[in-house]
């Protein structure tokens, strides 16, 4: 039995002994020992109850780190917009936040502590903080997505809602059952209280309002948020095809201009230039750019600032001191409290920024600000989805017997549609005047702002060098041409792409543009040279498999030759295996890029797990390279020691050729196969070209040979990373054609330079080494 019961018993039994108090009374008071062992037994079920209020300020807390990590990437990117990176919505994030919620979702627990009726108020504040902040990254989804998320976050939000009010109903939610501390005085009218059930005057929170009345405000707020997620999402679906036409536009117009160097290759210039097309078109046409231009991302904003202000005068109000706790999470209701505190804060910068940023993206003129005026207009894009669903049919999974069943059904589903269209233009309307008074703000902010810039003359000599033309003008994409761009948000968008290319020159591959520099020859001479006896096209058994030579697998057949003379030249060689590493990174995104055709599939595969074998585990095709360079006999004074490990990888080679793998799998076959023909046929090679050149020089030649021809299609492959029929992934990948230009940039200069006698190759052919090969044998 709990202690409290047994003591009270005792107690019972005592004034029955030593006072000897009558049997009724006795009875009386023992059938209060109930209540004790009920209220003992429910203290006693509440002990985890703390460990649950660590659990959810740590699932606040997680919200709250991937909120700060999206303004980070934002002061890094320069993304005024600011766009959702890592707080999104999807199953872990909806998970953690459910967690987050748990107080004001909890209809059983009694929080009877004024703390804890503000951490239940903080906990919504915290949800319509949190929504507000998760708006843009709607348009980051697909269609499917989309809706899946809607529809859970919908859930939550209703669910959250709906407990709300039923707290607020039972009196869960309100002053009048706050412990609001007694004095002294009033020990002696407790029984007067109960019995005419006046309680303590209630606690109101900011002047003079209640608990229920804030609670009902934030549940307004979520409510109004569910709808602006509803509207927006709307309006994405449809935006996301107008822009998607207005870019196939775009895209024709690019691929025309780089068609004008068909039959030369494509400078760097010219290669810039093509990206910062793109580079515009994906920033100006990013779905959570679009949506951090609407007035419902203005909306939102809005509220959050109103839920931010509201909860930080309730805290300011709040005298931790004064109140206690009182539910069974003790103590750990005033963690949850500061950690949403803080979370509110946090997360109103980025909708607050978002609504007064999106204003400015667009050029401040009387024509704007006419348009921002015609707050009763609402575009086609916002309601067209609807109407294209009423004006679709219905698939029903089962035929009806009449027509008349039919016919009622469509016109129910006209009227509720054309219900929500009216909504939706509501909604709309609404948003837009919230915009309105935003915007006359942000316009005195603006020439505020301007004013500031005049007096600066040095500010103003810098904008005037700006890397910006009109004629790049025709690769911003808009929903409406009406509402003309800012130029700053023009300059914007290029001196970030700018800024990208400068940061990633400085990742250069220096050891690569080194070996380049110093051993590749003028025409790639050890391209021509590399194999003399292959057609490259090889048989290998068991199943007689074609394959075809790559770059790779060329590039890792020498490497391999290179690693095994590192215990006897091995500065040298570390060297040049420091470049063969930087070069594969390059080598391969040509190949995956250029020539990922079945042909050359499985040779390209080879080489990969070839050299992972040999770069990692210093074995080759299952023996360990300082088995070769133990046996080379260094006294030995008619062969030099490096060409006998040339001989031994073509005895070895020959072996597995001959018996490429007896009781392994086909796959392990095919591998030993490819690559004991690649490495027979260059070593046979090596060995008749050991007269003409020092095998040092041969082999970093043929290597840097090898490397810097098929890196003269670069350019081609930046050209490709720049589209990609994915509208929610075309920055991704025009940051990453970016990035590849600037890193790559010197590099490709200089095998453009040494690829300028290499006549008769078509702009086709050269992603092959096959074809490299043939066109520079022809006599």
């Amino acid at each position: 039995m709990p202690p409290n019961s047994t003591t009270y018993l005792n107690l019972v039994h005592q004034l029955n002994i030593t006072y000897h108090v009558p049997k009724g009374i006795i009875s009386s008071l023992s059938r209060y020992v109930i209540i004790i062992y009920n209220s003992d037994l429910e203290e006693k079920y509440g002990e985890p109850m703390v460990l649950i209020g660590i659990y959810i300020a740590f699932a606040s807390l997680c919200c709250i780190l991937a909120m700060v990590a999206d303004l980070i990437h934002v002061l890094r990117s320069r993304k005024l917009w600011f766009p959702c990176k890592y707080f999104t919505i999807n199953a872990a994030s909806l998970s953690v936040i459910a967690v987050a919620m748990k107080l004001p979702v909890d209809l059983s627990a009694s929080m009877p502590g004024v703390v804890d009726q503000v951490s239940k108020l903080g906990s919504v504040a915290f949800m319509c903080t949190m929504m507000a902040n998760l708006l843009p990254c709607l348009a980051t989804m697909d269609n499917n997505a989309m809706l899946a998320n809607i529809v859970a976050l919908g859930v939550m939000v209703i669910t959250l809602v709906v407990n709300v009010c039923i707290q607020i109903q039972t009196g869960v939610v309100a002053c009048n059952y706050c412990k609001v501390p007694l004095m002294e005085e009033d020990e002696y009218h407790i029984p007067e209280m109960v019995a005419n059930g006046s309680y303590p005057d209630s606690l109101d929170v900011i002047g003079g309002v209640p608990y229920s009345i804030i609670a009902a405000i934030y549940v307004t707020m979520l409510l109004v948020l569910l709808i602006i997620y509803v509207s927006s999402s709307l309006a994405i679906l449809k935006s996301k095809e107008i822009i998607e036409s207005k870019y196939q536009e775009g895209h024709a117009r690019a691929s025309r201009f780089l068609e004008q160097s068909t039959e030369e290759l494509l400078t760097v210039d010219r290669l810039r230039q093509h990206v910062k097309n793109y580079w515009l078109m994906a920033g100006s046409g990013s779905p959570q750019f679009l949506i951090a231009c609407s007035p419902t991302t203005t909306a939102s904003g809005v509220i959050c600032a109103l839920t931010a202000l509201l909860h930080t005068l309730t805290m300011c109000l709040l005298d931790f001191d004064t109140y206690s706790c009182g539910s069974a999470y003790k103590g750990t209701t005033k963690l949850i409290l500061k950690v949403q505190f803080v979370g509110v804060l946090v997360g109103s910068v980025a909708p607050l920024s978002r609504c007064f940023a999106s204003l400015s993206f667009y050029k401040v003129s009387t024509k704007s600000i006419w348009n921002h005026m015609k707050v009763f207009k609402v575009e086609c894009y916002w309601t067209e989805k609807l109407s294209d669903w009423k004006n679709g049919s219905i698939p029903f999974p089962f035929p009806f017997r009449t027509h008349k069943r039919k016919i009622v059904i469509n016109n129910l589903k006209s009227i509720i549609l054309n219900f929500f269209i009216k909504l939706q233009e509501g909604v709309v309307v609404v948003c837009k005047i919230i915009a309105l008074n935003s915007f006359f703000f942000t316009i005195c902010v603006l020439y505020f702002l301007r004013c500031l810039k005049c007096l600066s003359k040095a500010t103003c000599c810098s904008l005037g060098k700006e890397d910006y033309n009109l004629d790049e003008s025709s690769y911003f994409l808009q929903l409406e041409e009406e509402n003309e761009l800012a130029k700053g948000t023009l300059k914007g968008l290029s001196k970030s792409l700018n800024q990208l290319i400068q940061n990633s020159e400085k990742k250069h591959p220096e050891n690569l543009m080194k070996l380049t520099n110093t051993k590749s020859t003028l025409g790639f001479q050890g391209l021509k040279m590399f194999d003399k006896n292959n057609d490259h096209v090889q048989c290998v058994p068991p199943s007689n498999v074609v394959y075809r030579d790559c770059w790779s697998l060329a590039v890792v057949t020498l490497a391999t030759i290179a690693v095994t003379l590192r215990e006897i030249k091995k500065v040298e060689v570390d060297s040049l295996l420091k470049s063969v590493r930087e070069g594969l990174d390059y080598v391969t995104l040509v190949e995956k890029n250029l020539n990922a055709t079945p042909d050359y599939a499985s040779s390209q595969k080879a080489a990969e797990c070839l050299w992972q074998e040999v770069d990692v585990c210093d074995i080759w095709l299952g023996i360990k390279l300082k088995d070769f360079a133990s046996q080379v006999n260094k006294s030995d004074c008619l062969e030099d020691p490096t060409m006998q490990i040339v001989h031994l990888f073509l005895e070895k080679a020959k072996i597995k050729i001959s018996e490429p793998g007896e009781g392994s799998k086909d796959g392990d076959s095919e591998f030993t196969s490819i690559c004991a023909n690649s490495m027979a046929r260059i070593t046979e090679t090596i060995i008749m070209d050991s007269e003409k050149k020092s095998f040092d020089e041969l082999i970093s030649s043929r290597i840097a040979d090898i490397m810097a021809a098929c890196l003269t299609n670069l350019p081609q492959v930046i050209a490709m990373k720049c589209h990609t029929s994915a509208i929610e992934k075309r920055e991704a990948c025009v940051k990453g054609a970016a990035e590849l230009l600037g890193e790559t940039t010197e590099l490709i200069k200089i095998v453009q330079d040494l690829s300028r006698c290499v006549s008769g190759m078509h702009p086709d052919n050269m992603p092959f080494i096959d074809k490299w090969h043939a066109s520079m044998s022809e006599p």
